[in-house]
């Protein structure tokens, strides 16, 4: 009897994981792909031509994604509309199923969304630090001690889009979940466009892994022609299918994320009244909507040359490497701020939490981002200045580049004034945001060096640049990004994470990564080229490739104990309080978890956000009419 009612219960399960939308659709991902192979392969045999891997990874790739999402279930309703039936939103968990299956699923509402892109975002950051180690080790000693060039080619590149696809899914994670919340709405705008954005990005992490697996890519992050055109490497074409996919993910998010912004606010919250997250997430979702295009362009004409044999960046054909690296860095660039802006909201919008003062300067704060979002998009070519462009065009755009400190510098000054004088309390996630302060404002103090052309002439390809983007990266997305998984943790799951646990994570991770971030420009400036796997022993710099080394590994291990800290504390830690931090944000004004449609009464905006410590100041109020629930 109990054999039986074990195998019922593995039978059930088994049942129940084939059911889920992710299994299904890695199921249809696998079909897809294989049709395009055998398409490719039929086409090319009936006209007596060997096989062509690149074609077969472009066609099937293409093909694997549509299927993934067909099978998953992201174009059912939208099917079942082009046939005329109606289709209505359903919300709440999924009959006859346990919970969590929702997140394993297409599911419309936000905050499963925003904790799927969370979640996910976490486990790709999780991989691409593991990569990083891995070759970091291999820089411990001069010297090839265990990897081969190609292999460290393949680790370092990976790593690059890996994280960048990480930070990406991080942004819409925090973006999905927030924006409604904040400007109290039900959900976003478009629901399944929304899991749209989500679950495409599946397909191309998955394009990414696949690349590694059969071979790799020799061509950094970047990409560059003619490296990448030339290149044989069949993981080559993997990762730049991979890349072009994800665009669609930043695209279809970012207009879901202008248009609830400009038509859900609560009643009452103007522009001027919303919360400083909603400023630059609108700002950093202005330029995805904007920018990534020309990144998509860039790429599809690389695996075309690459699949077709055109000729758009082969001199020899009358192309011109130049034109891919204008298109990618009119994108890239400006993407930095994609994932600087919603990470500086963060700390905007934490710091008057627990300084209980006023946001200094909140309107030029608003507008600061607005600006950084405009002056981004002409400061590109700042990447180029060894490059051999036009001489006419250096000085412009190094002013242009020096140009967008001025509104970055603005934040700076706004969370000097609001930190002076409060009543200033150092929880974990105003540990996370002082930390972000200090590490963003090395990459900010390192980054006019690079701006300014004489200097940027030597430093370039130097390990100065992987300190530099390193800690822009980490101060402007990775410290907010922990602090806010802090903060919002006790709204998302209704309990407390571990407070000593938490510190642990910061007292680690900050002061391990001054280390390495310091040391990463220290070799850089003695002559420590990237992307380069062995060094001269006559630099003197084994010590100090050893300290960035061990610090890298501390990080990680402190971003480990946050994950056990969360989990644990997702299942078992105390009950939180409903509003622990007494925020003023209308999201704290409603239980913990928030309810399926968030606002069972409308919210109404009577103040100003950031009034705290304002005698008798109010920034919303609930009406007694119902919420908006939506379809």
């Amino acid at each position: 009897m109990k054999t039986e009612t074990l195998w019922s219960r593995i039978l059930r399960f088994l049942y129940l994981l084939f059911t889920l939308g992710l299994i299904k659709g890695l199921i249809g991902m696998a079909v897809g792909m294989g049709i395009g192979f055998g398409l490719v392969a039929a086409v090319r045999a009936s006209q007596g031509n060997p096989p062509n891997p690149d074609q077969a990874v472009l066609i099937g790739g293409i093909l694997g994604t549509i299927l993934f999402l067909l099978f998953a279930g992201v174009f059912s309703d939208w099917l079942r509309m082009a046939g005329g039936k109606e289709t209505r939103l359903r919300h709440g968990p999924p009959e006859y199923k346990p919970v969590w299956t929702r997140y394993f699923s297409v599911d419309y509402n936000h905050k499963v969304i925003g904790i799927q892109y969370t979640v996910t975002a976490i486990i790709v950051l999780l991989f691409g630090g593991l990569l990083a180690m891995i070759f970091r080790l291999e820089l411990v000693y001069p010297g090839m001690q265990f990897l081969t060039n190609q292999q460290y080619n393949t680790l370092f590149s990976a790593h690059g889009i890996i994280m960048i696809v990480s930070i990406l899914l991080g942004v819409g994670g925090m973006i999905n979940y927030l924006v409604p919340l904040m400007i109290g709405a039900a959900d976003m705008a478009y629901p399944r466009l929304n899991a749209f954005s989500y679950w495409i990005a599946v397909p191309a992490a998955l394009l990414l892994f696949t690349g590694i697996v059969v071979g790799g890519w020799d061509t950094g992050w970047v990409g560059y022609p003619t490296l990448s055109t030339t290149s044989k490497l069949i993981g080559v074409q993997f990762f730049l299918l991979g890349f072009y996919i994800v665009g669609f993910s930043s695209i279809a998010g970012s207009v879901n994320m202008v248009v609830t912004t400009f038509t859900m606010r609560a009643p009452g919250m103007g522009l001027f009244r919303m919360p400083i997250f909603v400023w630059g997430a609108l700002a950093a979702a202005l330029i995805q909507m904007t920018a990534t295009q020309t990144v998509g362009v860039a790429l599809m004409l690389v695996l075309t040359e690459r699949a077709f044999g055109l000729g758009f960046f082969n001199p020899a054909a009358g192309g011109d490497p130049l034109l891919y690296q204008h298109l990618f860095w009119f994108y890239s660039h400006p993407v930095v701020y994609v994932f600087v802006l919603p990470g500086l909201g963060v700390i905007s919008e934490l710091l008057p939490v627990f300084a209980r003062k006023p946001l200094f300067g909140y309107k030029w704060i608003a507008l600061s981002s607005i600006a950084i979002a405009l002056v981004g998009f002409l400061v590109w070519a700042h990447h180029m200045f060894v490059s051999g462009m036009s001489s006419s065009l250096l000085v412009p755009f190094m002013m242009a580049t020096l140009l967008v400190a001025i509104p970055t510098g603005v934040k700076f000054f706004s969370w000097t004034a609001t930190i002076w004088g409060g009543k200033l309390t150092f929880p974990t996630p105003m540990l996370f945001v002082l930390g972000a302060i200090s590490v963003f404002l090395i990459g900010g103090l390192t980054g006019p060096i690079l701006a300014t052309v004489p200097t940027d002439m030597h430093l370039h390809d130097s390990y100065w640049i992987v300190g530099h983007f390193h800690a822009t990266m980490f101060g402007g997305f990775v410290f907010p990004f922990f602090a806010a998984l802090y903060y919002w943790f006790p709204k998302a799951t209704g309990r407390m994470y571990n407070e000593r646990l938490g510190k642990l994570h910061f007292w680690l991770m900050t002061p391990a990564f001054w280390i390495m971030s310091l040391g990463q420009m220290r070799v850089g400036l003695v002559g420590m080229r990237r992307r380069i796997a062995d060094y001269d022993p006559s630099l003197g710099i084994q010590e100090t490739q050893m300290l960035v080394t061990i610090a890298g590994l501390v990080i990680g291990w402190s971003v480990l104990i946050m994950v056990y800290n969360l989990v644990s504390s997702a299942r078992s830690a105390e009950v939180a309080d409903p509003n622990p931090w007494r925020s003023r944000s209308p999201e704290w004004q409603i239980p913990s978890p928030v309810p399926e449609m968030n606002y069972e009464q409308q919210p109404v905006v009577v103040g100003d956000p950031y009034d705290y410590g304002l005698q008798d100041s109010t920034y919303v109020r609930m009406s007694p009419v119902p919420s908006p629930a939506g379809d």
